[in-house]
């Protein structure tokens, strides 16, 4: 090799150490600076609409707790198939990340391509295209999640408002079953044959579900909320017999009234709401299977809970199901044991602990007078303080003043158990947002 060709490779090997060099600061710069963990909260950042550094705090803006496997789909789940669901935020943000679950498979689930997108606003499938983004996982456009676990994507940028409606769509092209999900979404989601992710027209989801399948978070970079209130619950929580499609839960309403204080000038925290409601949810038992469907509220309290990004309350309205559901007549010193044991387990992470009475249920064919004397034995303990750090009264705002063990007609869905959307209306106009500035811990 001569002396010349000697400096030219040298010069080369220099300047590709420089190119190098830039691009490793260029990626160190652009790191949010949030620990790297488990669930990728801060994963490196790729493509056109990859998350900027930015300022501002990470919440949920939506979630949905994980319940079962979806019967008929053991052996294939959605292989195939475009899975868009329809997710409605509680607060704004300029940056998103969606977590995808495959806690009930029972093989790998392989999604080969994901998006996120605004939708157009006239209650089908169509997306505003200028708010298509495709979603990556440690900068791959694919992930595999294994059977039992779960995965974060990577963020993206996205001015997403509050109380708008986001498209999350997943395509799997492999067999994989079954589908986690959340069968009482009351909400429509959208099904279409091949990968059509990133279409905009809607047109190719012809298939409705009242399910939320893979998908159970939508957080925000935010600079509107500092932190998240987790509504912890069963059915009455995960408004069963609220509307389909608007909102009427109680925990969606409850954002509502906390976002309308806040414009007027009331001294709160700015806190999002998401709702990790499950419909039959009992605090002590599990549901059959293993990993066990609509596992008990002692075992999900931490993933549900505990771990929601920025969480600072939690607000607890279980038991009834303990009551209803147990062959035999419960106890309710044991329900309570268990209520403060999930308080105990909030305290340890800093977090109020706000509780609700447990609201009647005379006509409902589970009734029986039995029955109705543990939810008073029950709702005696809530009330003297010893439980929660703040109570909220669901009892006393819907019952029948004229006759305690039921609830109030206009407030009944029919069932004499679950609210109508007036009754979940008031339940959210009865909580006092003075207790989410934290009402310091029950003495356990």
């Amino acid at each position: 090799m001569t002396k010349r060709h000697g400096y030219a490779v040298l010069s080369a090997l220099v300047a590709l150490v420089v190119a190098l060099s830039a691009a490793i600061y260029v990626t160190v710069d652009a790191d949010d600076g949030t620990p790297r963990g488990a669930l990728g909260d801060n994963r490196p950042r790729h493509g056109s609409h990859a998350a900027p550094a930015s300022t501002g705090t990470w919440v949920g803006a939506w979630a949905t707790a994980p319940v079962g496997g979806e019967p008929g789909t053991e052996t294939a789940g959605l292989a195939g198939r475009s899975v868009r669901n329809v997710v409605h935020t509680s607060v704004s943000g300029t940056s998103a990340r969606v977590t995808l679950s495959n806690l009930y498979g029972q093989s790998a689930l392989t999604i080969s391509h994901a998006s996120l997108a605004l939708a157009l606003g006239d209650g089908s499938a169509a997306a505003d295209a200028e708010t298509m983004r495709r979603l990556t996982f440690d900068g791959a456009p694919g992930v595999v999640i294994p059977a039992g676990g779960q995965t974060v994507s990577d963020a993206v940028h996205l001015t997403v408002p509050h109380g708008a409606d986001v498209l999350i769509t997943t395509y799997s092209p492999t067999p994989s079953g079954p589908v986690t999900y959340h069968p009482r979404a009351r909400q429509i989601s959208y099904l279409a044959t091949g990968d059509r992710t990133e279409d905009t027209t809607g047109t190719p989801y012809t298939g409705q579900t009242p399910y939320w399948r893979h998908v159970t978070a939508l957080d925000l970079l935010s600079n509107e909320a500092t932190g998240t209130v987790v509504a912890f619950g069963d059915s009455l929580t995960d408004g069963v017999t609220s509307t389909t499609g608007a909102n009427h839960r109680w925990p969606d309403i409850l954002s509502g009234r906390l976002r309308s204080a806040l414009q007027s000038g009331r001294q709160l925290p700015r806190y999002s709401v998401v709702n990790e409601g499950i419909s039959g949810n009992q605090v002590l038992a599990d549901g059959l299977g293993r990993p066990a469907e609509n596992q008990s509220g002692l075992g999900r309290f931490g993933r549900d809970a505990l771990d929601r990004p920025g969480a600072k309350v939690v607000v607890i309205d279980l038991g009834i199901n303990d009551i209803l559901r147990n062959p035999r007549l419960a106890d309710p010193d044991r329900i309570v044991t268990g209520l403060r044991t999930l308080v105990r387990q909030a305290h340890a992470r800093g977090l109020e602990a706000v509780g609700a009475t447990l609201m009647p249920f005379q006509g409902h064919r589970g009734y029986t007078p039995a029955r109705e004397a543990v939810r008073q034995q029950v709702n005696a303990q809530i009330r003297a303080g010893s439980v929660y750090d703040a109570v909220v009264d669901f009892d006393k705002a819907l019952r029948d003043p004229y006759d305690p063990r039921r609830l109030r007609p206009e407030y009944d869905s029919g069932d004499h158990l679950h609210p109508s959307d007036l009754g979940y209306r008031t339940m959210a106009e009865v909580f006092d947002l003075r207790t989410l500035k934290g009402a310091g811990q029950a003495e356990l």
